[in-house]
């Protein structure tokens, strides 16, 4: 938990001159009827879970690629309004594919009680903290611990159905199980919470990588995708123009990390505050967590130190 010090003051702030803040083109607006279907393009329906908050925007939203033979692009929370809606939206079709982009709680749940409705293989890149586990690692206690794929994909993986094509495209970063699925027919990429048009995203370890995260932020820059859709908030129009926005507002708050350590600045909890003014106080916990997300990449590219074993709680300098 990310307590502020009561030392922290806006004082602080202005003891550390920070860069300006370069600009994101966010588009926030989504108009949404909880449960009803949307036919977004010609290949793509979304179904709007009614699940909305301040890490989902307006609701989870369930993709639907194809027609008669259809793949369902994550399915969502463990919501029974939605799950409903999501089954009736298939009537009369057959489920070929239940595609999972990561195990987070609001968007695998759903997959199982779909599948019981309306068939389909269930694939992912894997459970849970896959890439990490196995290593050894610990991963984040929210995950669904309870998914296990029915496949599992990895990078360059190919998944066809009925005048559909879907590659999937490894994005570790947000999670180490990350993946984006690219509908060749549209030029089309679901970019799941690695890219998300109306927020940047969170990036919190031990799951949480943010060296992966830009690095896979710099593949997809190189892509040609035509339109992103993101599991929540609206599509982004302009990938490439966006995608890079989101690289340089990294540096950016990396910069600000290396100000706040050569001011003195020790600690996450006090950091906060100088990096993030005006956030919320229920927002600083997760803003916490992307910065210690920096510190680690910023310390294993040995541009600062630890002061003992990583944690959220530990003192960082300048190296």
């Amino acid at each position: 938990m990310i307590r502020p010090n009561p030392l922290t003051t806006a004082a602080t702030a202005m003891r550390v001159p920070m860069p300006s803040p370069p600009e994101i083109p966010f588009r926030r607006t989504l108009d949404v009827a909880y449960g009803v279907v949307e036919q977004v393009s010609p290949l793509i329906r979304r179904v709007v879970a009614n699940n909305p908050g301040p890490f989902t925007h307006r609701g989870t939203g369930t993709y639907i690629v194809g027609h008669g033979e259809v793949a369902v692009i994550d399915p969502g929370p463990l919501l029974a309004d939605h799950i409903d809606a999501l089954v009736a939206a298939l009537d009369g079709e057959r489920v070929a594919h239940i595609l999972v982009t990561h195990t987070h709680q609001d968007h695998s749940p759903a997959s199982r009680p779909l599948q019981a409705a309306r068939g389909g293989v269930i694939v992912a890149y894997g459970r849970h903290g896959e890439g990490r586990i196995d290593r050894g690692h610990k991963v984040e206690e929210g995950g669904d611990r309870d998914f296990t794929p029915d496949d599992k994909v990895r990078h360059d993986d190919v998944i066809a159905g009925d005048g559909w094509t879907l590659d999937c495209v490894h994005t570790p970063g947000h999670t180490s199980n990350h993946v984006c699925y690219h509908l060749r027919e549209e030029r089309a990429l679901f970019s799941g919470d690695h890219v998300m048009g109306w927020s940047t995203t969170i990036v919190s370890p031990p799951d949480g990588d943010m060296a992966q995260y830009v690095d896979s932020l710099s593949y997809l820059l190189g892509r040609e995708d035509r339109i992103y859709w993101p599991t929540h908030g609206p599509s982004i129009t302009e990938p490439r123009p966006f995608v890079g926005a989101l690289i340089a507002h990294r540096a950016y708050r990396a910069e600000q990390v290396r100000r706040c350590l050569a001011a003195g600045i020790e600690t996450i909890a006090d950091m906060v505050p100088v990096i993030y003014e005006g956030l919320p106080q229920g927002m600083h916990e997760a803003a916490g967590r992307s910065v210690f997300s920096t510190l680690i990449d910023m310390v294993e590219r040995g541009e600062a130190q630890c002061a003992g074993a990583f944690s959220i709680e530990a003192k960082y300098a300048r190296r």
